[in-house]
């Protein structure tokens, strides 16, 4: 059940222009990127959307995609056979049609007439190799699981090893027909194929640039709303144009958008007033300062942030210590403190919003809620675990990207955890997001502060991510039972009695947040300030988080 935020704005206030008085100082090297990006358009400046992120975007392909800032511009470039429409739901995109049959097990097609920007069609083919691609363990996709999650034929045993990727259950039968077949059927594969993993890629342009894919915008292909015209991985700007080759070009209002990697939240907002940015993320106490004004918009969004845990690391792998550090942390006052945003405290895995079960309730209005803060549980675990352990202290490192908002979150829990549990102290570790994610990938670190979004509306899209041996599983956290439970709600017995599916994810969260496998902290909110004459910014819970197809300059 996606949810998205219509954006109604209306006259704006001058009173954020106080902030300037208030910030003080001036513009640093990042404004300057801001206002070098806009110069960088020559025709039409005024109908370019800037765009602010308080991340890099790690990668521009699809396949290889892992982040919802990568997703967002790759989004803006590319599309699948679905896209998400302003209320969140799947609606064509390039399948002009579709027919399933009547067993739910194969789906047809029909590609609609679209171009790539280097001129070739679009066809059933660039679906088939893409979705190869995902799956072939050569490629490493993290995100190679989810064509397994779609049901698609042989996906697991193509990425176990045991089948080659062209047995994969997608089969162009001819340059406009897709057929795939699927193991079981999946209520929501129509709003996965919106997910960019599926999205489809050209093989002779792949093959062409290789692995120089998307650093450049002579190596990225686009068939979307927009194509790149300027873009260095991990840089501070990405600029894109609209595609007049898209098929839909004529409902695109936008002659581009510019994207800057802003990651200071105050200078954000001094690059915001100076008319730099159209659409900013606010962190903090700016909250306070702008929630007042018109341009003021609050957002709920999907992602859950959590630390995870590395259970290979001596120690952490005590669950009596896990849950202690869980029940040390006060929530509320990191989301009211250090957070500000809308985002709420999280005693959960599955966040609020995400989907309705068979009695069309949300999840979490009839799931428990666990890990909350105790301080008197949290110090007799501590002791117990300090027993088991043989050991008084224990020190750990946490890793954390060097984001506002995580910093002042990290450094929270920091305070709360050593003030709470007298002898273990945090270390934190600031590193830019692509280099957190690696570490943790690598299974490099002791305790992580992470998000994961949600890709489509069930449960499993967060489940099934601390399975045994999961890709996204980098604490390494096993329990036979939880995997038992999960594989039967995806393949087995379960999934094809929705109600005992439904009670039987309730029982799989509780196993995981029991054990404190992960110790949840927020689900996010976002605080954004988007200018009066800016409409149709489509903000989701699901999937691609905002969508800027859509948007218009007045």
């Amino acid at each position: 059940m996606a949810k998205k935020a219509k954006l109604k704005l209306y006259a704006t206030s001058l009173a954020a222009a106080t902030l300037l008085a208030a910030c003080g100082g001036t513009a640093t090297d990042s404004t300057e990127s801001t206002s070098n990006a806009n110069s960088g358009n020559t025709e039409a400046s005024d109908n370019i959307l800037d765009v602010q992120f308080d991340v890099e975007v790690a990668s521009l392909d699809p396949q290889i995609g892992t982040d919802g800032a990568s997703f967002q511009v790759v989004a803006s470039m590319m599309e699948g056979l679905y896209q998400l429409d302003p209320a969140g739901n799947a609606a064509p995109g390039m399948a002009e049609k579709t027919e399933v049959s009547e067993d739910g097990l194969t789906y047809t097609f029909t590609i609609r007439d679209a171009k790539w920007t280097n001129g070739d069609a679009v066809t059933a083919h660039d679906f088939v190799y893409a979705w190869q691609r995902l799956v072939d363990p050569e490629t490493g996709s993290e995100y190679a699981y989810i064509m397994d999650i779609a049901g698609v034929e042989n996906a697991a045993a193509i990425m176990d090893g045991s089948k080659a990727p062209d047995t994969l259950g997608a089969v162009a039968k001819d340059d406009k027909t897709l057929e795939v077949k699927l193991t079981h059927p999946v209520p929501y594969f129509e709003s996965l194929m919106a997910f960019v993993s599926f999205f489809p890629m050209n093989e002779k342009f792949m093959t062409e640039v290789g692995a120089n894919y998307g650093t450049s915008p002579e190596t990225t292909i686009a068939n979307g709303a927009f194509k790149l015209e300027s873009y260095e991985p991990l840089a501070t700007s990405i600029k894109l144009s609209k595609n007049e080759d898209y098929y839909d070009a004529a409902n695109v209002a936008l002659d581009g958008m510019n994207v800057l990697v802003i990651k200071d939240s105050q200078q954000a907002m001094l690059s915001y007033q100076n008319g730099d940015l159209d659409v900013v993320t606010l962190a903090g106490e700016q909250v306070d300062l702008f929630k007042a004004d018109p341009e003021f918009i609050n957002v709920q969004d999907g992602y859950l942030w959590y630390v995870s845990v590395n259970t290979q690391v001596e120690g952490l792998g005590n669950a009596k210590l896990r849950q202690a550090v869980a029940k040390s942390i006060d929530r509320e006052a990191i989301v009211n403190t250090a957070l500000k945003d809308g985002s709420i405290p999280a005693e959960f895995a599955i966040p609020t919003g995400l989907a309705n079960g068979p009695d069309g309730k949300d999840f979490r209005e009839t799931a428990d809620t666990y890990l909350a803060q105790d301080l008197d549980a949290a110090a007799a675990l501590f002791k117990e675990a300090k027993e088991e352990l043989g050991a008084e202290e224990f020190t750990f490192s946490l890793l954390v990207e060097d984001t506002e908002s995580a910093i002042n979150v990290s450094q929270m829990i920091k305070s709360q955890v050593e003030a709470n549990l007298e002898g273990l102290t945090v270390e934190i570790e600031q590193m830019p997001k692509k280099t957190r994610l690696d570490r943790m990938q690598q299974k490099d670190y002791d305790m992580g502060l992470t998000r994961w979004g949600p890709d489509y509306a069930d449960p499993m899209t967060y489940l099934d991510l601390w399975v045994t041996g999961a890709s996204n599983n980098n604490g390494s956290w096993s329990n036979e039972r939880y995997d038992e439970i999960v594989k039967s709600a995806q393949t087995g017995e379960l999934a094809s009695d929705v109600e005992a599916r439904w009670e039987a994810l309730k029982e799989a969260e509780g196993i995981l947040l029991d054990d404190a496998a992960i110790l949840p902290v927020y689900q996010k909110g976002s605080a954004v300030m988007i200018k009066s004459n800016v409409s149709g910014v489509d903000f989701h819970t699901v999937g691609v988080p905002r969508v800027y197809k859509n948007a218009v300059i007045d």
